[in-house]
């Protein structure tokens, strides 16, 4: 029994010292487990990687040493991500008969879709298509692109002001979507010396959230567009200064054919959610189940698209605090439950969660396939990042608000506790509780906080607070605790909104629902979660709907769902059209 050993025998031995802390926790074994994972063998854990099978390996291990039940296959709950994407062999693109070359002449964007096009080409402006209360502009205003090519220019109207109101709408993938919804083939994007200074081929840089926006999007290199395609009128500098002019240069300009293959490849690969169960004890309430997880994965040797906050460092991201230390947390917590003294009425399921960092995948994946029933499922309690405790002990819980009685809960333990807690009520965050939380599940996010390591390499374990985390399971294993043995299970309640809240002027209003990140893309939006009494809920929207289309405009994706919701203003009326069970409903939604 790991219990106080280390501190007994000190006291046995008479060389007690006076400020060591009593933990139930073994901050040796919390130690080892950081070490391992957040090793340089593991290289950043990065999901579908053969260092990932490794770490997922040694969690299963660990709860089958404490005596736990393995679920799904020996432990491991296996789905398929796709964590990367590259441009294939056969790229090609020919105008005027000059035949460009891949990656100095021209380069792809890792949203383009792979597709053949030969067609005309149609100048479009900056390719911005807005309607809101504050900025109206359309640069396809009498223009008939369907079925062709268009050319844009890079940024904005307005490209010296860094509060500029076209900066929501600028950006590459936008304009795709723009050049999409007018009938467009495929989008050719060049950049000027204001907006775009420099001439190199864009790079291929891949987003987290692999989506392509279903059309092929070329970025060209300016030295050769200036000669091969702009073989009359005026060159790319000079474009960018008449429309910054006011002017459009749209009825002078021939553009000669274009022709293009664009080819990417997604690689796909298997990656694993973790699993295990401590049964309960009670004959009733053993049928009732407490999620406890953390996610393992994190950003590997990092890079562009990465999410590393030093993506132009290529080395291990060991993510020891994000988040070695909450999968330390759930393994020893699995152990402390196996103690004969720390029986549970309740049962209880360790989750690690795979693929996190790529858009919470193996959580959502869990919550979707659990291991058993949904209604069973009673509530759920997520580490991420609880291995930095500050000198103030301070401790952030989210999701108070997701059962009624979370916050007279939580005061009541924390009055026995060093910790100093901060609530917030809302479910929905950028972690795995989120996925839980659309489930109708009550649920609790533990952590110490972020950190100027947070999402580089220098988050090491030697940096992590290991007395600090031992505090932080004590306080948890109390509430966890109290969890498995009260007589009644939480009550469920709405608390905040079930959608990802973005800030910036682009948003002016929101739906109501928490997308579901899972979907692959071009089919619609899936919709993970409906906030009670918000818009969609008062059309008539449910967990479960596809979105199609919002106002006539197609939704594939979660990209082009945000771009719709810039459109939008309060008060507005929108027609939402949903796929519900095979059948397209339209719905009536008021912002």
């Amino acid at each position: 029994m790991r219990c106080k050993i280390v501190f007994l025998l000190a006291f046995l031995l008479g060389s007690f010292v006076v400020d060591a802390q009593n933990f139930t926790f073994d901050t040796q074994q919390l130690e080892k487990h950081i070490r391992f994972l957040a090793s340089d063998s593991l290289k950043g854990r990065y999901a579908g990687t053969a260092e990932d099978l490794v770490a997922a390996t040694y969690i299963r291990d660990q709860f089958a040493a404490n005596g736990l039940d393995l679920l799904f296959d020996n432990g491991f709950q296996s789905f398929e991500v796709v964590t990367s994407i590259e441009p294939g062999s056969d790229n090609s693109l020919s105008i005027a008969g000059s035949q460009g070359v891949f990656g100095e002449d021209y380069g792809l964007y890792a949203f383009s879709s792979s597709a053949t096009v030969e067609a005309e080409v149609v100048f479009a402006g900056f390719g911005m298509v807005i309607e809101t209360d504050e900025l109206q502009h359309n640069d396809y205003e009498g223009l008939d692109v369907e079925g062709k090519w268009v050319l844009v220019l890079k940024g904005d109207p307005d490209p010296d002001s860094n509060e500029s109101a076209f900066i929501p709408y600028a950006d590459a993938r936008s304009k795709a979507l723009y050049a999409r919804d007018q009938g467009a083939a495929g989008l050719l994007l060049l950049g000027g010396e204001k907006n775009s200074p420099g001439d190199e081929a864009a790079p291929f840089v891949v987003e987290r959230s692999i989506l392509n926006v279903g059309l092929p999007v070329i970025d060209l290199r300016k030295a050769w567009a200036d000669e091969a395609l702009l073989q009359i009128g005026p060159k790319t500098d000079s474009l960018e200064a008449l429309m910054l002019s006011g002017n459009k240069p749209f009825d002078y300009m021939v553009l000669p054919l274009v022709a293009a293959k664009t080819s990417l490849i997604q690689n796909r690969v298997t990656t694993f959610n973790v699993a295990a169960i401590w049964p309960g004890s009670d004959s009733i309430l053993k049928d009732e189940y407490i999620i406890i997880g953390a996610h393992y994965d994190h950003l590997g040797m990092g890079g562009p698209g990465s999410g590393s906050r030093h993506p132009d460092t290529i080395a291990p991201h060991y993510g020891a605090d994000d988040n070695a230390s909450g999968v330390a947390g759930i393994i020893e917590m699995a152990a402390y439950f196996a103690e004969p003294d720390n029986s549970s009425d309740r049962s209880i399921i360790f989750t690690a969660f795979g693929a996190e960092e790529l858009g919470l995948l193996g959580s959502l994946y869990f919550a979707n396939n659990p291991p058993v029933e949904k209604g069973q499922m009673v509530a759920m309690l997520n580490f991420d990042m609880i291995g930095r405790l500050n000198p103030e002990k301070a401790v952030a819980v989210a999701g108070t608000g997701t059962a009624i009685e979370t916050e007279d809960l939580l005061s009541s333990l924390s009055e026995n506790s060093v910790l100093t807690l901060s609530y917030s009520p809302e479910g929905f965050g950028a972690s795995d509780h989120s996925s839980f939380y659309a489930q109708d599940v009550p649920v609790m996010f533990f952590s110490t906080g972020a950190h100027p390591d947070y999402h580089t390499p220098l988050d090491t374990y030697d940096r992590i607070n290991y007395s600090g985390m031992a505090e932080v399971l004590d306080f948890v294993a109390a509430v966890a605790t109290e969890l498995s043995n009260r007589p009644d299970k939480l009550s469920f309640q709405e608390a905040g909104p079930r959608e990802r809240q973005r800030s910036g002027r682009g948003f002016k209003v929101t739906l109501g629902i928490m997308p579901d990140f899972t979907a692959s893309g071009g089919d619609g939006l899936p919709v993970g979660g409906v906030t009670k009494d918000g818009p969609a809920d008062g059309a008539g929207m449910l967990r479960g709907d596809v979105i199609v289309a919002i106002n006539g405009l197609s939704v594939g994706d979660i990209y082009d769902y945000m771009n719709r919701l810039k459109q939008l203003k309060r008060g507005e009326r929108a027609h939402v059209d949903v796929i519900r069970n095979g059948e397209k409903v339209v719905l009536i939604v008021d912002l």
